[in-house]
């Protein structure tokens, strides 16, 4: 018996002289492709039929524009508020919603920790009054909010809902987006608070809550964009990503849900690069394959429960300090691979971002690209547009075949909570070919290792005042001493008694938040039974 052939999930490093070209996941490209190229058997179908390679829905764009969304979030929740209802303002459908470091390992501003951190890297949430603040003046039920939160998802989502209920809006009427994916945070980000067994717990219980009170909740984003952030393949991070999505739907049906129902709300966060054609093919794959697994793996008969949607991120890791406005191009490309791609909203970054958190002019040409994506190129008069090209399908084709391969060795390994470490060490070995295959000049960046310029050009950034730290410590000691403090400490208790035992976290959790207990003392309490996670790699 013949060993099955091994597929490469990294381009190989051949130096500049050698002819051949490849995708960065290996996939050598040809010179010229034929109807001999295509698949034996092409599973195209119809949009918004299974497998879903199309896209989710039969009239896509035509029908109504992705959702455009703009990640913003820095400082105060005051200032943060401005900026949300400046990109409003400027025609973004939706907000996306950064956190700072602290409130992302679920600590409060006025932790040790934390100093220097404080509403760095998005805004900074300890307290309803925060969330409260944050959406002052914009109506819950007027837009859909995706919020970029982990560890803590389940207590940013209890937040919004209060803020909500206090704005009358029922919670049946909330829409958007918690990313509650801490796997790729032991893989990728290193953001995380409890191991493995009580996140998945709490990721679970989310689910759990969400069908039941707020159930036009994605209550997941899976998350494959950090992945490539930290350096894998396209077809590392098809693989990847649903093999989390594999291990979320697993652990969910261990806790009695039923996949039909839960599953329709689960969503994907993907990374726009700059190869459209490899880019529009790993969108239409990864649906297609997501689609195979719902249906054969678990069953699933609801037809929405096998639909993989998705948001995508332009690249980051793509963007340039040097000449940073050939970054407006980098991110026009990716924005268009993903609409070709079917996405169901899109982030378009900042030109500025590889120096600083976006200016505001920054944000409005992003969003500017977005609409000129919508309404000038084209992409969105069709659906599919890509659709029977020699070149796409065979990529298309590929991608899945070699990203199977990979789910099968993850698989192999007891799934992704169990093959943390293979799948690190993957994404590190792609990460460090990449940096090869730049260093020799076999991949070219413009302006970085070509094309490069003397004059360095540093546009204007934006800058943090460090006084909004003191204020936001100043903001949580007065919370903090205006407050029932006997009963903060019985509904903390409270949660910790939940904790160990085996009900849903979620409702403990609300109460004590509702009481005015802080975002790091309900980590904390649950920390106290849970512990913290050490790697051990």
């Amino acid at each position: 018996m013949t060993e099955p052939e091994h597929h490469l999930t990294v381009a190989p490093i051949v130096g500049p002289d050698d002819p051949r070209h490849f995708t960065d996941s290996g996939i050598e490209i040809a010179p010229l492709y034929t109807e001999a190229d295509l698949p034996e058997q092409l599973e195209l179908g119809e949009p918004g039929d299974f497998p879903y390679t199309r896209g989710p829905h039969r009239e896509m764009y035509r029908k109504q524009t992705w959702t455009m969304r703009q990640y913003a979030g820095y400082a105060s929740a005051k200032e943060s508020n401005e900026r949300y209802r400046y990109l409003l303002s400027k025609g973004s459908t939706g907000l996306s919603m950064a956190f700072d470091l602290p409130t992302q390992l679920g600590l409060d501003s006025d932790n040790p920790r934390c100093l220097g951190e404080v509403g760095r890297t998005g805004v900074a949430i300890d307290t309803i009054d925060d969330m409260r603040t944050a959406f002052e003046g914009i109506p819950l039920d007027a837009v859909s909010t995706s919020m970029t939160i982990n560890a803590p998802a389940a207590c940013l989502l209890l937040l919004y809902e209060l803020v909500g209920e206090e704005q009358g809006v029922p919670s049946e009427k909330l829409r958007g987006t918690t990313q509650n994916d801490v796997l790729k945070e032991y893989i990728a980000r290193g953001n995380y608070i409890y191991p493995p067994q009580p996140t998945m717990r709490l990721t679970t219980d989310l689910f759990q809550y969400c069908h039941e009170r707020v159930p036009r909740w994605n209550t997941i984003s899976i998350s494959g964009y950090h992945f490539r952030e930290k350096g894998c393949s396209a077809v590392q991070e098809v693989a990847f990503t649903l093999s989390s999505g594999i291990a979320y739907v697993q652990a969910a049906i261990e806790k009695g849900l039923d996949v039909n129902d839960f599953a329709p709300r689960l969503a994907f966060f993907f990374n726009g690069h700059n190869n459209v054609f490899q880019e529009v093919a790993k969108f239409r794959a990864a649906r297609r394959m997501w689609a195979h697994i719902m249906r054969e793996r678990f069953g699933a008969t609801n037809p929405k429960a096998t639909m993989l949607r998705f948001h995508t991120q332009t690249g980051g890791v793509t963007l340039t300090a040097q000449q940073p406005e050939n970054n407006i191009v980098r991110v026009a490309l990716q924005g268009f691979a993903a609409v070709c791609g079917g996405t169901q909203s899109l982030h378009t970054n900042g030109f500025d971002e590889a120096l600083a958190l976006p200016t505001e002019r920054a944000a409005k040409i992003a969003l500017r690209t977005q609409q000129i994506l919508a309404h000038e190129s084209g992409a969105a008069d069709t659906v599919d547009p890509f659709a029977g090209s020699y070149f796409v399908e065979a990529l298309t084709d590929e991608i899945e075949v070699r990203a199977q391969e990979l789910i099968g060795k993850v698989d192999a390994l007891g799934g992704s909570v169990n093959a943390i470490e293979f799948i690190t060490g993957e994404i590190d070995e792609s990460a460090w070919g990449y940096q090869e295959r730049y260093r020799i000049g076999q991949d070219i960046v413009v302006g970085v290792n070509k094309y490069e310029e003397e004059d360095i050009e540093v546009p204007d950034l934006l800058r943090v005042d460090p006084e909004s730290e003191r204020e936001q410590v100043t903001r949580l000691s007065a919370f903090k001493a205006n407050r029932d403090q006997a009963l903060v400490e019985q509904r903390l208790e409270e949660l910790r008694s939940v904790a160990r035992g085996s009900e849903n976290l979620l409702p403990a959790i609300r109460q004590a938040l509702k009481d005015r207990s802080s975002l790091g003392e309900v980590c904390g309490a649950m920390q106290d039974v849970f512990g913290k996670y050490a790697p051990t790699f």
